[in-house]
């Protein structure tokens, strides 16, 4: 038998409705830990189908550091006002801010970092490696491992989310797509700081 706080406790958590949590904690055999796994496991199957949807409305979040010397806005897109109004939506945009003002992207995905750039960085890499006798295939995962570590620095999606270094920023923004049932983008920031 499931216990109904156990339930509550998992829906708080993930947002998820009341049979989708009965469903993660029968499977999971009452393991709390792993039934929170499978509903990310379920929220990201459902966030991948959600991912063509339009997003026609959303917020504008301001964030400005204790210090006054560091400012973030951030506009974020969901599909409803309902969801844009919605305190958990809210709280999820907050901490986008509060990212951006810590983390400092430039770029909100790798995609948008122009080619020159890339082209740049790589060069940059094979030089470094110029002395090093490896073979050419492992020096192109040396080169192509260091480039991920640059889209970790510059992009936002790729960073590590500074509340949880375990998820990337995408990873939350696939769970808050879970947990809205909605699309979820960040659409532009812009960052300030002294």
């Amino acid at each position: 038998m499931i216990d109904p706080k156990l339930i509550a406790q998992l829906r708080a958590q993930t947002g998820g409705g009341i049979m989708d949590c009965r469903k993660a904690l029968e499977e999971a055999g009452n393991d709390y830990d792993k039934a929170i796994e499978l509903m990310r496991k379920q929220g990201q199957k459902s966030a991948a189908k959600r991912v063509e949807r339009e997003t026609h409305e959303g917020v504008v979040h301001s964030y400005i550091h204790a210090n006054k010397k560091t400012g973030v806005l951030v506009e974020v897109l969901c599909e409803t006002d309902f969801v844009a109004r919605n305190e958990g939506f809210q709280a999820f945009v907050h901490d986008i801010a509060l990212h951006i003002a810590a983390m400092n992207p430039i770029y909100i995905a790798s995609s948008e970092v122009p080619e020159d750039l890339v082209a740049k960085e790589k060069e940059i890499y094979r030089e470094q490696m110029a002395r090093e006798t490896k073979p050419a295939d492992i020096l192109e995962k040396i080169i192509d491992g260091k480039l991920a570590k640059f889209y970790e620095d510059v992009c936002l999606l790729n960073q590590k989310f500074i509340k949880d270094d375990t998820m990337t920023i995408q990873d939350v923004i696939t769970d808050q797509i879970a947990k809205t049932g909605e699309n979820v983008q960040v659409k532009r920031f812009a960052r300030f700081a002294l």
